[in-house]
């Protein structure tokens, strides 16, 4: 933790804030760890180890709200998560350079922008066949789990809004389906990458600690009481700040 140019303590509090907007929507918050520790000078080997481990913390508590509240489908999430898996795999075993790593982080955050911002209402029925439904469901998902193994980020910030804007199911299935995608594709992708690299955990425990109280209080509202368009809003606010300073940090490189 020595290399951090950010307080541990001013992490921890942002940390909590990301855990909680989320996790409210079914996201675990790894694209905004990932920018944060991008941002506080972490290197591009430990990033997605830490984002992935804290994206199983809020995940496990996020899943277990939005399953008990009964708004998970097996039927959904399955397809997704058969190409998914694996792929997450490949994709944590992969070392991507310093730069591309970025752009690639950058990515991800500019397009939930734009779906908070400028798709929030898009929406249109798949006319399609079962069989028709199927492929696309595992395409998209051995797809998703690749990104989501190499940057670290669980991809349920694309799954989510995938099933929104297909009509695939409701705004809260979606959070249930994103919040069981992230965590297995979490798992995943983190045990690829800890067969060629290792973390010293106990450093990271107030961020651990942080994300677990967020995500369990986020998810609970989110499961329960929020609107989704809601914390939208503020997952939003969280988001173009990330972008604001991840693309100061790649004009310095």
């Amino acid at each position: 933790m020595a290399e951090l140019s950010l307080s541990i303590w001013l992490l921890t509090g942002l940390f909590f804030i990301i855990a909680f907007a989320y996790s409210a929507v079914g996201l675990g918050g790894g694209s905004s760890y990932t920018a944060l520790m991008a941002i506080a000078g972490m290197t591009v080997l430990t990033i997605p180890l830490v984002s992935l481990v804290l994206n199983l913390m809020v995940t496990t508590v996020g899943s277990f709200n939005f399953i008990i509240n009964k708004h998970s489908r097996l039927g959904l999430i399955l397809p997704f998560l058969v190409s998914s898996i694996p792929m997450a795999y490949v994709g944590g075993a992969l070392q991507l350079p310093k730069t591309i790593f970025y752009w690639v982080l950058l990515a991800s955050l500019i397009f939930v922008a734009l779906r908070i911002y400028f798709w929030g209402h898009l929406s249109f029925k798949l006319q399609t066949t079962a069989r028709g439904r199927l492929i696309i469901s595992l395409f998209a998902g051995g797809v998703l789990g690749l990104i989501a193994g190499i940057v670290g980020i669980g991809g349920g910030i694309y799954l989510v809004p995938l099933i929104l804007m297909l009509g695939l199911g409701t705004q809260k299935e979606a959070a249930a389906c994103g919040a069981i995608f992230i965590w297995l594709n979490s798992a995943s992708g983190l045990a690829a990458r800890l067969q060629h690299n290792s973390i010293d955990i106990m450093g990271f425990i107030p961020l651990i600690v942080a994300v677990l109280i967020g995500g369990l209080l986020g998810s609970w509202l989110g499961a329960t009481k929020l609107k989704p368009r809601t914390m939208e809003k503020v997952l939003g606010a969280v988001v173009i700040v990330a972008i604001i300073f991840l693309i100061r940090k790649l004009i310095l490189l």
